[in-house]
C-alpha cells in the first residue's frame, strides 16, 4: 500500500476495506509498526495485544462500519475480556487482575469492526488531568515530550495524535477527554449523561459525572463512532434522549444562525486564564461569526457568583473523596485482597482518608449542592442561549512533573489539578455535552483546544457546528514533531 495510514482517520481507513484496497490485516500490521516506532519515545501503550490484534484481523471480524480499523483501549473506564486492567493502580497489577467480560462499550467497539491493538496509559483511577502513574511513568506529548498530554486519557491521545492508531478510547469524570484532546490537538466529544452504557459494572460512576467515548482526529470520525456505540442497555439509571438522525448527518447540516455566549474568565476567580488560551476563544469567536452566528461575551450567572463557586468547590471535594474511598473498597472486593496504602499513590490514600470521614448526610448534601448548581447553569441554555464557548483548559500544556505529592503534602498534585479542571468539570456535574475542538495553536507550537457547550442532548448542534469550523479552520495537515 501506497497510502500514509498514520496520517489517514478510521473513517478512511474503513473506506479501504470495504473497497478492497487494504485489508484489515495491513491496517492492524501497520498500526504495530507505528507503535513500536514511536512509543519508546511516548509511553502512551502499556500493554501490547500485537498477535492476537493480528490473529484477529486475520480471521472474520464483525461487518461492522470500522471493520479492520485498528484502535487502542485506555486502561481505565471499562473492561476488555482477557487483557489487564489495572487502572494505573499497584495494587491491581500486583494481583494481576484480568476481567474476563468485555464491557458493553468495548463490546460496541468489537462489533463496531475495531481491533485492539494495545491498552493506553492513564493516571491511577483516572484521578488526575495528566498521565503521570507511578506505575508505569509518565506518557509524553508528541508536540513536545517535555509536557504533559492531559488525563486521565492521556495514553490514548498521544497514541492518536502521534499516528499509532486512528481512534482511542476514552472516558471523561472531570474533563479526562477533552482535557487531552486539548493538549494533543485532537477532537474530544464528552456525551451526554445516558448517551453510552457503563454497565455492566457500574451503573453510573462518580454520582453520574463519568461519560466515555473516545479522542479522534477528526470531527466524522467522533460522529461515526457515536453512531456505533450510542444507546441505553438494560438497567441503565440514565437514558439520554435518542437523536433524530445517524449524528454522521449532521456533518455539514446547516444549524441556522445560533446564539453564542463566549467568555475566558473562569468560574474559579482564583485561576487567572492564560493569553495563549484566551486568543483561542477570540480567535474562535471571530470564526464562528464569519460564519453567521450571533456570537457575544456571555456566560451563565451562576458563574460570576462567588458563593456558588466556593460551594461547588467544597461540595466536589467530599464527593470526589468519597468517590476514592469507595473505589479502593470496590477494588478490594472486587479482587479479593484490601487494598493497602502500599498499592496506591499517596495522594489516592490522602484522597480516600478524607473521603471515610464523610458522613452519609454531608454526602447528600453535597448531590444537593450539585443539583441546584445544575439548575442554575442550564438557565442559560433555557433562556435562549444555544452554545457556549471557553478554552479547554485555563493554560498551555503543563510541563510534566507539576502534579507530584510532595513529602510533606501527598495532596499537593490533587490541589494543583483544581486549577486545571474549571472550564471543563462543571460540564459533568450538569451532564452537558462538551466538545474540544483543536482551533490554536501556541507561538511554542503546542496545541490549544477550545470549548463548546451545548444543552443536554444536543450533540447533533455539536457536530454541526464542530464540523463548519473544522472546514473553515481544518486542523488535519498539523502533524506533530513526533509521528509514526
Amino acid at each position: 500500500m501506497s497510502e500514509d495510514l498514520s496520517r489517514m482517520d478510521a473513517t478512511a481507513q474503513a473506506a479501504l476495506v470495504r473497497s478492497g484496497e487494504a485489508s484489515p490485516l495491513e491496517l492492524v500490521d501497520a498500526a504495530i509498526a507505528a507503535i513500536e516506532k514511536v512509543n519508546p519515545e511516548l509511553n502512551a501503550v502499556i500493554h501490547e495485544r500485537f498477535e492476537q490484534a493480528r490473529a484477529e484481523a486475520a480471521g472474520d471480524l464483525p461487518d461492522g462500519p470500522f471493520r479492520g480499523v485498528p484502535m487502542v483501549l485506555k486502561d481505565l473506564d471499562g473492561y476488555q475480556a482477557g487483557a489487564p486492567y489495572h487502572g494505573g493502580m499497584r495494587h491491581l497489577h500486583d494481583v494481576g487482575f484480568v476481567p474476563t467480560t468485555d464491557s458493553y462499550l468495548t463490546a460496541k467497539f468489537r462489533q463496531a469492526g475495531f481491533v485492539f491493538v494495545g491498552r493506553t496509559n492513564t493516571p491511577e483511577l483516572g484521578l488526575q488531568p495528566t498521565t503521570e502513574p507511578l506505575l508505569y511513568g509518565p506518557t509524553r506529548n508528541p508536540w513536545d515530550p517535555t509536557r504533559s498530554t492531559g488525563g486521565s486519557s492521556g495514553g490514548s491521545a498521544a497514541a492518536v495524535a502521534s499516528g499509532m492508531v486512528p481512534v482511542g478510547h476514552a472516558g471523561d469524570g472531570g474533563g479526562s477527554i477533552r482535557i487531552p484532546a486539548s493538549e494533543c490537538g485532537l477532537v474530544g466529544l464528552k456525551p451526554s449523561r445516558g448517551r453510552n452504557s457503563l454497565g455492566p459494572e457500574v451503573g453510573e460512576a462518580w454520582g453520574g459525572n463519568v461519560a466515555r467515548l473516545v479522542v479522534t482526529r477528526t470531527v466524522r470520525d467522533t460522529a461515526a463512532v457515536l453512531d456505533a456505540v450510542h444507546g441505553p442497555m438494560p438497567g441503565d439509571p440514565y437514558v439520554a434522549p435518542p437523536p433524530t438522525r445517524p449524528y454522521v448527518d449532521e456533518l455539514g447540516a446547516d444549524p441556522g444562525r445560533l446564539r453564542i455566549g463566549f467568555t475566558w474568565a473562569a468560574p474559579d476567580p482564583t485561576v487567572e486564564t492564560h493569553a495563549d488560551c484566551v486568543a483561542a476563544v477570540q480567535a474562535a469567536a471571530e470564526l464562528l461569526s464569519s460564519l453567521g452566528h450571533d456570537v457575544h461575551e456571555s456566560r451563565p450567572e451562576v458563574w460570576d457568583d462567588e458563593a456558588a463557586s466556593a460551594e461547588f468547590s467544597s461540595a466536589f471535594i467530599n464527593a470526589f473523596a468519597t468517590w476514592t474511598a469507595a473505589d479502593l473498597d470496590a477494588i478490594g472486593a472486587m479482587t479479593g485482597v484490601a487494598v493497602t496504602e502500599d498499592g496506591v499513590e499517596p495522594g489516592t490514600w490522602a484522597a480516600a482518608a478524607i473521603g471515610r470521614t464523610i458522613t452519609g448526610v454531608q454526602y447528600v448534601e453535597a448531590t444537593t449542592v450539585f443539583s441546584r448548581f445544575t439548575r442554575r447553569m442550564a438557565s442559560f441554555w433555557s433562556e435562549g442561549h444555544d452554545l457556549l464557548l471557553t478554552p479547554t483548559l485555563p493554560e498551555p500544556p503543563l510541563v510534566l512533573g507539576q502534579m507530584a505529592a510532595t513529602e510533606d503534602n501527598p495532596l499537593a498534585g490533587l490541589f494543583r489539578s483544581a486549577s486545571v479542571v474549571p472550564f471543563v468539570a462543571p460540564f459533568n456535574t450538569t451532564g452537558q455535552p462538551a466538545i474540544s475542538l483543536p482551533l490554536h495553536w501556541s507561538v511554542e507550537g503546542l496545541p490549544i483546544g477550545v470549548q463548546l457547550v451545548a444543552a443536554p442532548g444536543r450533540e447533533d448542534l455539536l457536530l454541526q457546528v464542530a464540523s463548519q469550523l473544522e472546514v473553515a479552520a481544518p486542523w488535519a495537515d498539523r502533524v506533530p514533531p513526533i509521528h509514526a
